[in-house]
């Protein structure tokens, strides 16, 4: 199977394992990520976290290196070695010049497949990640994004924090993380992806040199659907300076057909510096030095969400003036002149974020994972393009009503009164 454009290439080895290429020419650097496709949405509440805490205690050491090894050898060789943990999968990657792939997938591929989870080394990760919980909570940005998907999502497991909770974490016992390991590491929650200077023939005989060896295995995950719930929250927190506000809505799922006029919507909205919110709300009015809307879409929902930083006095005319966007959104004639600069700005952002390997092998793991085949650039553009004026203004009508926003604000509020009537669009 390939693609005419983009030289991509897939091979499903016979034990589920699907192995990706993207070939390209005039590059020296390989990426390659080895992606689990299941996150911190497949927990149980009582596990929350524990997707997250995998993704460290990989790193701890193997059967044949230690932590310092896998360090060391990646170092040797100039390469990026790197991990995160998401709410629908978890990604592993190494980046390295192109004559380094074999040792590269090597120490990548052993860190996935035989880790160790020594007991100590749990207690000591349990003790790092506790300080990275109170990092965040202490990072006011972080904490009211975290506020708000909590209560957008409430009682779901979509809504529950990536890295887990202080109490969830310290009951992370060997036994666990092996039950845990043991179902999300199946080849058929796997997914090894590579962009690059690159042979596909020569990288998946490799990969299955080292994953062939696993046998076929139903994970078992199931995914209920969410339910949003557009609460207005008002948390207080003396000790900050500034205000901090979230504002949401529900959006389309991930591989929704309306998804690229979504981003259109968004990037028009509060994607730049000449988006609405920025140019009315900073700009204009001085009210905010953050602010900026983002689309999270997930493979079952989605969300809209506008973020500031303000002072306890905007804070009212700052929600008034995001809510005021929403309605002339809806109710006004988008011009010809903005929806051409904001395709613009979203086809020159999506191209140059393709130029890296890394990108694009992201990119080609979370196609395959979203959706049955592969888009060449080409492709995205053209439907791009497609999305008129009159779609956008029929996208905030579904998306903006008054009883489906959600709203969290953080800080010293002293009295501070939000009500629905506010929220009116």
């Amino acid at each position: 199977m390939a693609d005419e454009l983009r030289d991509i290439r897939r091979e499903v080895l016979p034990n589920g394992l699907i192995v990706l290429t993207e070939k390209m020419q005039h590059i020296r650097s390989v990426s390659i990520g080895i992606w689990v496709k299941t996150g911190s949405r497949h927990e149980q509440a009582e596990h929350n976290g524990i997707s997250h805490f995998l993704e460290h205690m990989v790193f701890k050491g193997t059967d044949t290196r230690t932590a310092e090894d896998i360090a060391r050898q990646i170092d040797s060789i100039g390469g990026n070695l790197d991990a995160f943990t998401a709410k629908e999968c978890v990604c592993f990657n190494v980046k390295v010049l192109d004559e380094h792939l074999p040792i590269a997938l090597d120490v990548l591929s052993d860190l996935v497949l035989h880790p160790v989870f020594a007991s100590k080394d749990i207690a000591r990760e349990r003790g790092v990640i506790l300080e990275e919980i109170k990092m965040d909570e202490d990072s006011p940005d972080y904490l009211v994004h975290e506020i708000f998907t909590q209560n957008f999502w409430k009682d779901h497991p979509l809504g529950k924090p990536i890295l887990g909770t202080k109490e969830t974490v310290r009951h992370f016992e060997q036994a666990l993380v092996l039950d845990y390991y043991g179902k999300r590491f199946t080849p058929g929650n796997l997914i090894v992806a590579a962009a690059g200077h690159i042979n596909h023939e020569h990288f998946v005989k490799l990969t299955a040199e080292r994953f062939e060896h696993l046998k076929p295995a139903n994970n078992g995950f199931h995914d209920s659907v969410p339910e949003v719930t557009a609460r207005i929250i008002l948390r207080n927190k003396k000790s900050l300076e500034q205000v901090q506000l979230c504002v949401g809505v529900p959006t389309y799922p991930i591989s929704h057909e309306k998804r690229y006029a979504s981003y259109i919507l968004n990037t028009l909205l509060g994607g730049g510096m000449s988006s609405r919110l920025f140019q009315n709300v900073r700009e204009r009015q001085g009210l905010a030095y953050a602010i900026y809307s983002e689309l999270n879409p997930y493979r079952d929902t989605g969300c809209l969400s506008v973020y500031a930083g303000t002072s306890l006095e905007s804070a009212p005319q700052v929600v008034e003036l995001i809510v005021n966007e929403f309605r002339d959104l809806k109710q006004n004639h988008i011009s010809e002149e903005e929806l051409r600069r904001t395709k613009e700005q979203l086809k020159g952002s999506l191209m140059l974020s393709l130029e890296s390997t890394t990108a694009r092998m992201s990119n080609l793991a979370r196609q395959e994972m979203y959706f049955d085949r592969f888009f060449g650039l080409d492709e995205i553009i053209e439907r791009i393009e497609a999305v008129n004026a009159e779609e956008l203004v029929g996208l905030a009508n579904d998306f903006f009503h008054a009883d489906q926003i959600a709203v969290t604000v953080l800080g010293n509020l002293e009295g501070m009164k939000l009500t629905r009537e506010q929220l009116e669009c």
